[in-house]
């Protein structure tokens, strides 16, 4: 948690146009803006539905980004301007919307809160994830995951994981695939995998394997400055990673995957009263019995 900045006046917007509450959504942060004097800069194929909104980039220049739609808009969006320092309120116009912070009915108080400096910003550490030797290309940012998974109908794939610069050898084993993921990422990929839920402030990295062939194997937990590398052992042609569920590139035959701690932070917009754990109850029903009560 840390201290609110000065007031946003530039505010980008991204969205999923698939969602059919973008449009009344749009309209009212429109009307808001106006009325406020804001200025509002949109990602390509929304300006029909911000008449007199300019263009999203240079995201430097930003002090708010807004993202309508589910999680994955969320986390496209903060990909693109973490970098940048910038912080995102996400709305959800999705179903499960764990990151995002309010619901459409919400926007219009929230949109005030925001002016009146009533909230608070969640930093998240991400990944950067290396495939190879690549300097740029190749190179990928990570709020939620990394992904290392067959592609197509591959086999299981035979993987050997490292941890440290010196490369220690944790282990090899046969599976679908390992996730390599941020305390973020633990809600996501990970636990439907078998992985630890993990409170955002205890930064760390979690290794989970995807289906391994062997009881012995379980996911781990590491220190947040560890760097993790995975080889694939198997002749294959179908790997593929896959960051945050969104992008990624096929992984060649003596190709080798590292992900270590970003020195990027995510900020995410958040208000009073909002927690962790009241999400985790809210959204996942997590330690909710079936009267609705939390359980003792």
């Amino acid at each position: 948690m840390s201290a609110a900045p000065a007031p946003f006046r530039r505010l980008g917007i991204v969205g999923h146009p698939r969602y059919p509450g973008l449009e009344p959504a749009l309209e009212t942060l429109r009307r808001f803006a106006a009325a406020r004097g804001l200025e509002l800069r949109a990602e390509p194929g929304l300006e029909p539905l911000l008449p007199g909104a300019g263009p999203l980039e240079p995201l430097d220049e930003l002090d708010l980004l807004l993202t309508f739609g589910g999680d994955g808009t969320l986390l496209r969006g903060a990909r693109l301007v973490a970098p940048h320092g910038v912080p995102v309120l996400g709305i959800n116009l999705g179903y499960v919307g764990f990151l995002t912070a309010i619901a459409p009915t919400e926007l219009a108080p929230s949109l005030e809160r925001l002016v009146r400096g009533e909230y608070w910003l969640d930093r998240r550490m991400t990944l950067e994830a290396r495939i190879g030797d690549a300097d740029g290309a190749g190179r990928y940012l990570a709020l939620n995951d990394a992904v290392l998974h067959k592609g197509g109908f591959a086999r299981v794939v035979r993987l050997a994981i490292f941890v440290g610069e010196e490369r220690e050898e944790v282990g090899s084993y046969a599976a679908d695939g390992i996730i390599l993921s941020t305390p973020t990422g633990s809600t996501a990929y990970s636990l439907s995998a078998g992985g630890a839920i993990v409170v955002p402030s205890v930064e760390c990295i979690l290794a989970t394997p995807i289906c391994p062939h062997t009881l012995a194997v379980r996911p781990l937990v590491l220190p947040a400055d560890t760097v993790v590398t995975v080889e694939p052992l198997s002749p294959t042609e179908e790997l593929v990673l896959t960051v945050d569920g969104q992008v990624g590139e096929p992984v060649r035959s003596g190709d080798r995957l590292t992900v270590r701690r970003s020195p990027v932070t995510a900020a995410l917009v958040r208000f009073p009263g909002q927690s962790f754990f009241s999400t985790l109850r809210r959204k996942l029903h997590w330690a909710i019995e079936q009267d609705g009560r939390p359980g003792h």
